[in-house]
């Protein structure tokens, strides 16, 4: 048995991969003329050690991710395309107020009026919250059915593949290789595929404690609510990583399911720059388990 790895994660972005260890981020890109782009930091260690704690840290680690991900996007988007073609961070973070908006209203706000035609004739607000929930997931899953078809999209949902199977070689303790790379699966438990319908399926639980208010202050508590349900799906996923146990293995297979929705399976080359930036963090020496 292969002995157990720290756990890495990492993202697709244009052209590339993000990987990220407890300290360093590293990001590999494709650029136009065949090489790769490498960017390597060090993440400051919180300093604070409230911030460790279960469910803390699963807010902070959210609200880290989201900023890093803009960061690699910028600068994914910035190698992989022509000098005359540079994106600033000013478009970038109009794009992504743009796109933040539009997760608001296809997840939030449409939801809570499609329920507006129940409201009225359910009386139980659990099962008002039961059913938004279910009119919630299956719009995820429709935008998700959706956005895969784009040409553009993928591409990033083949690096997305790289991204795993170069963390299953890691795991299984052998050489980095596009060649070891390439027996290994484009699904992985602790995806942030898996880590979103954990986040669905847990705002069903945490939003039924609140009632049915009015739907502007509902969708607000939603909203607000968002961190402290990242940091219990993360907890969640995290464990479901770990455990062993036949309950776990069941757990994981919707979120494996789904990923088949947002992996592809990717060529060498795109096993070759996950690789690199996977490797970027491990000469870091960022070796401590998360």
């Amino acid at each position: 048995m292969a002995e157990q790895k720290p756990l890495l994660g990492g993202q697709a972005v244009i052209e590339g991969v993000m990987m990220r260890g407890p300290l360093t981020l590293a990001i590999a890109v494709r650029r136009s003329d065949g090489t790769i782009a490498l960017s390597r930091r060090k993440l400051a260690a919180y300093a604070n050690p409230a911030l460790k704690w279960p469910i803390v840290r699963g807010c902070v680690a959210f609200i880290d991710t989201l900023r890093w991900g803009i960061d690699a996007l910028l600068y994914s988007a910035n190698e992989s395309s022509p000098p005359d073609e540079q994106l600033s961070r000013a478009d970038l973070t109009l794009a992504v107020a743009l796109a933040f908006g539009l997760v608001i209203l296809l997840f939030f706000v449409a939801p809570t009026l499609a329920m507006h035609f129940l409201s009225g004739r359910v009386r139980s607000a659990t099962a008002l919250n039961l059913v938004e929930g279910l009119i919630r997931l299956l719009f995820f899953l429709a935008y998700l059915a959706v956005v895969a078809r784009a040409k553009d999209v993928q591409r990033v949902l083949a690096y997305h593949g790289a991204e795993h199977k170069a963390i299953h070689c890691y795991e299984a303790g052998l050489p980095l290789t596009p060649e070891n790379a390439r027996r290994f699966s484009t699904l992985h438990p602790r995806c942030g595929t898996a880590f979103l319908l954990i986040v669905f399926v847990i705002a069903i639980i945490i939003y039924s404690f609140f009632g049915w208010p009015h739907p502007l202050l509902r969708v607000g508590v939603r909203l607000a609510l968002l961190p402290v349900i990242a940091g219990i799906a993360y907890e969640v996923l995290k464990y479901l990583a770990r455990s062993r146990s036949r309950a776990a293995r069941a757990l994981v297979q919707p979120g494996l399911l789904l990923q088949r929705f947002t992996t592809r399976d990717p060529d060498d080359a795109m096993l070759e720059v996950a690789i690199a930036a996977l490797q970027a963090v491990r000469d870091a020496g960022d070796d401590v388990s998360v």
